[in-house]
């Protein structure tokens, strides 16, 4: 059942490790540039602020092209804390509470989309979408992070967090809202409630591998390896 957990993602691997391979001439430039792991987490924050502004602001190609770039460079400053030997428990930290941050106002803007832009067709559904998918996307973080707490790896699940970025950005960059709003609002409904599978995922995970043991006297305080690697 793990195993088939594992394999769940609506982005194929191969096409994400092609992707991941691509960029790591981009690091391994940018680290020889100087360019240390929480100054690329601090500029894919501002750029991920950037896009949620654009959203609030009806500039919806603007914002998806911010999203997307914004992405690009949440992956970039893994990819030079590692390929730099520069990994900490401080930059992980920090990755993730910049990228929860940066996530609450992306969906924030989409949430002032749906209600301040003229001609939408169900405003509120709108808004009650991008509470949704913010919701369940905290979820899907936290559940790995507290399984990691425990010990344990949980990156399983249908939608994480690329998942989200190009489901939102790619359809919105090409068509923007559509027809009065509904193909963003359709869009917003789907990765939700994907984002409510994949916690649902994370939680049967957790429970298939930890099945049968007994009681512990306390959670383990050692970091695993992937609490060093952050993208949810």
């Amino acid at each position: 059942m793990a195993t088939d957990l594992r394999s769940a993602t609506l982005l194929p691997g191969p096409l994400k490790s092609a992707f991941l391979g691509w960029l790591d001439p981009v690091a391994d430039w940018l680290i020889r540039a100087g360019l240390k792991p929480n100054g690329m987490t601090a500029a894919a924050f501002l750029i991920l602020a950037a896009s949620g502004v654009a959203f609030g602001l009806s500039a919806l190609q603007l914002g998806a092209v911010l999203l997307l770039l914004s992405g690009v460079a949440d992956l970039l400053d893994g990819k030079i804390a590692r390929r730099g030997a520069m990994m900490t428990r401080f930059g992980a930290f920090f990755d993730s509470v910049m990228d929860r941050i940066g996530e609450a106002t992306v969906y924030t803007g989409l949430g002032v989309y749906f209600m301040t832009t003229h001609g939408q067709r169900w405003p509120v559904l709108g808004l009650l979408a991008c509470f949704a998918i913010l919701s369940s996307a905290f979820l899907v973080s936290y559940t790995r992070a507290r399984a990691e707490g425990l010990g344990l790896d949980c990156r399983v699940g249908v939608a994480q967090r690329a998942e989200r970025v190009v489901g939102i950005g790619i359809p919105t960059l090409i068509w923007g809202a559509g027809p009065r709003g509904g193909l963003l609002l359709g869009i917003m409904a789907v990765l939700a409630t994907l984002s409510g599978i994949t916690v649902a995922q994370r939680i049967w995970y957790v429970y298939s591998i930890t099945r049968g043991e007994g009681p512990v006297a306390a959670a383990s305080t050692s970091p695993s390896p992937s609490t060093l690697e952050t993208k949810q």
